[in-house]
């Protein structure tokens, strides 16, 4: 969304120079934040719920672009159900990420659980993982459009389709600090409506972000950007609503290794003021009823 932003001038229009880093998994991103290397992040939620519970209260969600999981966990042809993943490595970014996430609670379904059953092997980003799996270096890869699209071009095939679950997560959420907000309030207000933007962008004008991300991600085969698309466009928030239990559904998995996740009310870590802001100014609906 921030490429698309960026690309269509829409930070130029609200005045904002932002410097657009991609970091692979919500864990780093949490450490950048902290660090004060970054002030504003799109981002899946575990690191930042983990970095909440530790201690880290500065940390604020301010909005959402996705709050279900819509990872996919691809294989070879020969693996057929998910009971054939015993003992077998599950390519992932990075552990602590969204894909490690989404596996857990995926194959819990199937009463299989990490450690058990079968473990993870991280390889840095999506990319990454599909260049393992199509070299054959592993032969499970949990994967995101559009490389799963590239995969299953490729002779792969879905064991277990993501979209299909709904997971509640907060899978790709605005994060910052309460310390920033207090400092720079209408930068990110400012930032918020850039966002709410370039979400009515991703919703009507596909060729655009097909043109975004070929130029990003460097995927132009129209099939497989289709497939992305469609997929993906179902579970993404056109109003950038951060839904509650996204963030409870996090808090109970951490809960799991760390019992002061069970004293932590989902509610406290978000600051809905520019999503407010937006809806009762008008400006979502002007937004939205223009063509």
């Amino acid at each position: 969304m921030p490429w698309i932003a960026q690309e269509a001038g829409v930070f130029k229009k609200y005045d904002l120079d932002f410097q657009l880093v991609f970091i692979a998994s919500s864990g780093m991103v949490t450490a950048a934040l902290l660090g004060g290397d970054a002030e504003m992040t799109l981002t899946g939620g575990v690191g930042n719920v983990r970095g909440y519970v530790q201690g880290a209260t500065d940390l604020v969600f301010v909005g959402s672009a996705k709050n279900v999981m819509t990872q996919n966990i691809v294989v070879a042809p020969a693996i057929k159900k998910p009971e054939d993943l015993k003992g077998k490595k599950i390519g992932i970014t990075r552990i602590g990420g969204n894909s490690q996430y989404f596996t857990i609670q995926a194959l819990r379904r199937f009463n299989m659980e990490p450690g058990r059953d079968f473990s993870f092997i991280q390889t840095g980003g999506d990319p990454e993982t599909l260049a393992a799996l199509l070299s054959g270096g592993i032969d499970t890869a949990v994967l995101t459009p559009p490389t799963d699209a590239q995969a299953i071009a490729q002779g792969f095939h879905y064991l277990v389709y993501g979209p299909d679950l709904k997971i509640p997560y907060a899978a790709a959420s605005f994060v910052t600090k309460r310390s920033v907000i207090g400092k720079r309030p209408e930068v990110i207000g400012r930032f918020m409506r850039a966002m709410a933007e370039a979400s009515k962008i991703m919703h009507t004008d596909r060729e655009f972000v097909y043109k975004v991300l070929g130029k990003y991600l460097r995927v132009t085969d129209r099939n497989v950007l289709d497939s992305a698309y469609s997929a993906e466009i179902k579970a993404m928030e056109p109003r950038l609503a951060i839904k509650i239990e996204s963030l409870h559904a996090i808090l109970d998995e951490v809960a799991q290794s760390d019992a002061r996740a069970k004293k932590v009310k989902p509610q406290e870590l978000v600051d809905s003021r520019y999503l407010d802001e937006m809806e009762k100014s008008g400006f979502m609906d002007r937004l939205w009823a223009k063509r």
